[in-house]
């Protein structure tokens, strides 16, 4: 057992600023048919505890590189938790404990020899709610590379941190203004660039469109679609149309435990689960 807040200290950041190469490196875009794709993440009997409460249970998933992988159920369910364990966010939380393995690329995400800022420098996230800071687009973009050490240009990163969140030609004029003057939508879209600024190799989004209108969503969902090809993408979504629309592979959770997982047009077609069934057609949850 690993008590995440205790057990497993973060550790500061090396003086000498992060390896940005080393975090942005990729593997090829698409494997060639036939041949599976490398898995990024991959957990393994991993059990999550809040106190005596197991939030998730021995669940075994992958998360194969350059894929949408979408994790649906119903509230209470795990999937945030689980989402948040693969970049060490659930640290935060007192009283966690982790039991079983996560790897990222075959490291041990709760071994004594990971560093945890590290990792979340390769697997960024973007949260339910926009969470802006209180100040300018510009420097929301460029904070944390600059706080991290980055050596390169930072107008040039703001540019392509923002085109890759579909957000420049909205704001290319108005860097200098507040985040906060954004819409709801933009402002979940600059968290997307401010995450991508950090050139990770993982985004994790835990139900990025819930407190977005339609359009924002759409627009969103879109972006989403397009980031695969430089990311690998983990996506909590209660919207179970959005997993369809949006992801290669899509988990189904319930009470803690991972009752299927497979490519999702197969999953929301042919099941291989009555509970999954009930779940996608609105007999429970």
């Amino acid at each position: 057992m690993v008590t995440a807040m205790a057990a497993q200290p973060l550790r500061p950041p090396s003086s000498a600023g992060p390896n940005f190469e080393a975090i942005g490196r990729r593997p090829p875009a698409a494997a060639p048919e036939g041949v599976a794709k490398e898995i990024v993440i991959r957990a393994e009997k991993l059990t999550i505890r809040y106190g005596n409460f197991a939030a998730v249970r021995e669940v075994s998933l992958e998360i194969p590189s350059h894929e949408v992988t979408a994790i649906i159920g119903p509230s209470g369910c795990g999937k945030s938790t689980l989402l948040r364990a693969m970049n060490r966010m659930n640290d935060f939380v007192p009283g966690t404990t982790t039991e079983g393995r996560l790897t990222y690329r075959d490291q041990e995400v709760y071994g004594p020899d990971c560093d945890a800022v590290e990792l979340r420098r390769r697997i960024g996230m973007v949260f339910q709610k926009p969470n802006p800071f209180p100040k300018s687009i510009f420097r929301n973009v460029c904070w944390g590379p600059k706080v991290n050490g980055y050596r390169g240009d930072l107008e040039d990163l703001v540019e392509r941190s923002l085109k890759q969140a579909a957000l420049w030609d909205e704001v290319k004029d108005k860097l200098d203004q507040s985040a906060f003057a954004l819409s709801g939508g933009q402002q979940q879209r600059l968290c997307i660039a401010r995450a991508v600024a950090m050139q990770p190799d993982v985004l994790l989004m835990d139900e990025p469109c819930s407190a977005l209108d339609p359009i924002a969503t759409a627009r969103i969902e879109d972006l989403i679609h397009e980031l695969k090809s430089r990311y690998t993408v983990a996506l909590v979504t209660h919207n179970m149309q959005q997993a369809a629309r949006v992801s290669d592979r899509t988990a189904f959770m319930y009470l803690g435990e991972l009752v299927e997982v497979g490519a999702t047009d197969m999953m929301f077609t042919k099941p291989g689960e009555q509970r999954t069934q009930d779940y996608i057609t609105g007999r429970f949850g």
